[in-house]
Order: C-alpha cells, then structure tokens, then sequence
C-alpha cells in the first residue's frame, strides 16, 4: 500500500492549504474490470467482475454548516459547493461533482433526513475516466460512504452497494448494480460472482497460470452523455415484453430478460430458442412493437419508454435478447471452469471471452473499430482470450495472458497499438497495465 499512503499524504496536505484544516478522515472505494459478463446486470443476470487497484480517494471534514463544498486534484474538474439540504441533480450535464450527489442524496434519502451537516471533501481519482473502468460509480460509492460515515450511521456492504445502484440514477443512467456492488463487495485476490435480487457475491479462483491486462483504446465514452446505453437498456425491456406476451404471461409488469426466464422456468439455452421462434431479426418499429402488445403510440410512449429513448425509431430486439441470454450463459461456464480447473483452463477462459466479444461487438453492437483492433492486437501477441469491457463504444479491454508471455505481450501491444502517431500522448501507466484482484471500499481515520 506504499503507493496509496503516498497519495493520502499528498491529499491531506492539498486539503490542508485548500480549507485551511486536516481531514478527519477518508474513504477509498475502487474501479473495477468485468471480465465477462456485458450489459446482462439491469437484465437481472449474474456478471463477474473484479475490482482494480485504481480507484477513488476522498479526505473528509464534517462542518458545522450546511455547506458541502468539493475540491478534486485533477485540474479539469472545478471546486463546487451547494447547500447540503438543498441537493439538485442536472442530467443534462454529467458534471464530476454530479455522481458525489448521487451518493449523497442517495444516502440522505435512505434515512430521510432533512437537517444535514455540511462537509468539506477533496477528491482523488486515479481510475482513468471514461474508460469503462467506473470511475464514476467508484465516486458515487465513495461519496455514499462518506455520507454514512460523517452521518455516524451503519449500513451492510450490500445495503450501501443496492443505494448506490440505485442512486446513480439520479444521472439518467439505467445502469445495473455490478459497478457499485462490486467496489463494496471486492476482496483482494478474488473476482466475484456478483447476483442481483437479492444482491450477492461469491468467490471465484482466477488461474494461477495467468493475468488479466487491460488496455485502453483511449476512445472515451460516456455512459450518461450518450443515449447508446440507454436504448440498449430499452430494447432488452421491450425484448422481455414481447416474449413474455409471446408466451402467455402478463408482460406489462416484466422489465427484465430474467424475469421471463424465471417466470417460464427454462434454462438460457431455451430462451435462446425461445427468441428464435417468438423474434424476428429485423429491427422494430415503434408501431410494430405497439400491435404486438396491444397498445396505442401513445401509450408505449408515456408508459414503457424513457424520457431519453422518446425519439427512437428501430429497436432492435432479436440481436439484444440474443446476446443477453447467450452472454449470461457464458458467465456460469466461465464460473464453472475456474471451479473445475482443467488443464486447458486458460484456454477455454479464452474461448468465452472471445465470444463475448463478437456477440457485443455483432449482436449488442457496442464496440467500435478501435476497440476491435486493439482486440485483434491482443489476440495477435499471446492473449487467449480478449474482449471490451465496461459499457463499450470506446474504454478498455481486458484480455487473458499467460504469466510467462506477459513481458512480451506488454510490449507488443504497446508498439503495435499506443506507438501509432495518434495516440502517442496517451499516459502508458493508464492505458496498458496488467492487473491482480483488489479489495472494496473502506474508511481510513488517520493518513
């Protein structure tokens, strides 16, 4: 930990010239890396993350005011400050200090309090942003912790990573739960079985004869800036719909994929032929969708879409369904496989990661040319296995590499993808790095 008490040094010092006071604490809650398992979580299906070493710092001092003032180190991000009681949310702006309210107010209306103290905190992050990493739901854990703490209240790691889920929202991302679950739940040396409702996580032994790399396209994306992910969101909502209309069952209270799985008690291989017969591959139309249900224009508009998928023309639910139960299907081999731990064990990780990969980049249509070529590159110098990961359209992939292959690996990817003229100002300590399961959120009294 040399490198992180460093940094709190570093942190309590710029606190210190900043507000003119020492911390009298600080939370850390961790990034993360999914190593399988895309878009499946608010389709209620299991995923498998790990935390990263990277992750979100914040120094913390209660005052007696009602004033919530906010510092971060890095440059680009400016100091805010708001009343604590008088908490707004602008979705339009996914402004940094935006995601520390979410988890504050998230907090704050868990216990619906009204009187809040104020605080002043200073943030570091070293998560790189828009990476597909989440840097931003690691800030919303962090500043739900925060709250907690100054608050003097207790929470269960489950209950602070369901808020967090929750409160994230606030943002306009429909997101699912894995970022926050994951930055409470992580324990070093462990990737995670992460399932929802109710929440939970379970070990699972990564090979002992392999790395995971990550490696940055450096094409940034952001999750709440962009409708991509929330249509994607939609379209899996409308495919659970359609097929639970498809098969008798009362579809105006379905939302999600799983929930037409468990309703009709069948295995995901099932479901896949299930779509087969129940979807048709070219893309809907909002008139379309709206004669298989039943239901007015009108309706579909003010009750199933959201405000930010309004405009949308085609939906295409075929492809969705199909990588969503294709992919959550992937999730429990690979889970099975590590359990099992055959000889050809990274391979066969390998395989499945690869899948998954074309099915986001052909069936969920969220990778981008960069993405695919720095897939490819992996590939091409050793790793068995590599996919995007994070939402897609841009950040990282994550790829699985021999032990002993890793030096070589390193190296040729970066000649091959970072040396190109465009990317050269690309930070090589944030954009290619393997890295080793961490541990969750926790507080520190001292620095």
């Amino acid at each position: 930990m040399p490198v992180l008490y460093d940094r709190l040094l570093k942190l309590k010092e710029m606190f210190n010239s900043k507000f003119g006071s020492i911390p009298k604490f600080y939370v850390r809650a961790p990034g993360r890396v999914n190593i399988i398992g895309e878009h499946i979580d608010y389709c209620g299906y299991s995923v498998l993350p790990m935390a990263v070493e990277q992750d979100m710092l914040i120094a913390v001092e209660p005052v007696k005011t009602p004033t919530l003032q906010l510092a971060n180190t890095n440059p680009l991000y400016p100091d805010f400050s708001t009343n604590a009681n008088n908490i707004q949310i602008d979705k339009t702006k996914p402004l940094w200090h935006n995601y520390f309210l979410c988890g504050f107010k998230g907090i704050q209306e868990h216990f619906g309090l009204s009187n809040l103290t104020g605080m002043n905190c200073f943030v570091d992050g070293n998560i790189p942003p828009s990476s597909g990493l989440s840097s931003s739901s690691a800030l919303v854990c962090c500043a739900g912790l925060v709250t907690l703490t100054v608050l003097g209240m207790n929470l269960s790691k489950v209950e602070l990573a369901e808020i967090c889920a929750k409160s994230e929202r606030y943002i306009g991302t429909e997101g699912g739960g894995m970022d926050q679950s994951i930055s409470f739940l992580a324990e070093e040396g462990t990737a995670k079985l992460i399932e929802f409702s109710p929440l939970r996580a379970t070990d699972v032994k990564l090979p002992s004869g392999a790395v995971f790399v990550i490696a940055n396209s450096c094409v940034k994306m952001n999750k709440a800036a962009t409708s991509h992910f929330n249509i994607r969101v939609m379209e899996c909502r409308l495919a659970a719909k359609l097929l639970a209309k498809y098969k008798s069952l009362q579809w105006d209270k379905v939302l999600q994929l799983e929930e037409v799985q468990a309703k009709l008690g069948v295995s995901l291989e099932e479901m896949l032929l299930v779509t087969e017969d129940a979807l048709h591959s070219e893309p809907y139309s909002p008139e379309e969708i709206c004669r298989c249900l039943g239901i007015s224009l009108e309706e579909f508009r003010t009750q199933i879409l959201s405000p930010n998928t309004q405009d949308v023309l085609i939906f295409k639910l075929y492809q969705r369904a199909k990588h969503v139960f294709s992919e959550a299907a992937r999730v429990l081999q690979f889970k099975k496989i590590c359990e099992e731990a055959p000889d050809d064990m990274v391979q066969l990780l390998g395989e499945l990661m690869n899948q998954s990969h074309m099915s986001c980049r052909d069936m969920y249509e969220c990778s981008c040319p960069e993405l695919d070529q720095l897939v490819d590159i992996c590939r091409k110098f050793g790793a068995h296995g590599s996919r995007l990961t994070g939402a897609g359209w841009g950040g990282c992939t994550v790829s699985i590499v021999p032990t002993d292959k890793l030096p070589s690996f390193l190296a040729n990817v970066h000649e091959a993808y970072y040396q190109r003229s465009d990317l050269s100002l690309a930070p090589e300590k944030q954009s290619l790095f393997a890295t080793k399961p961490g541990g969750g959120a926790l507080v520190f009294l001292e620095a």
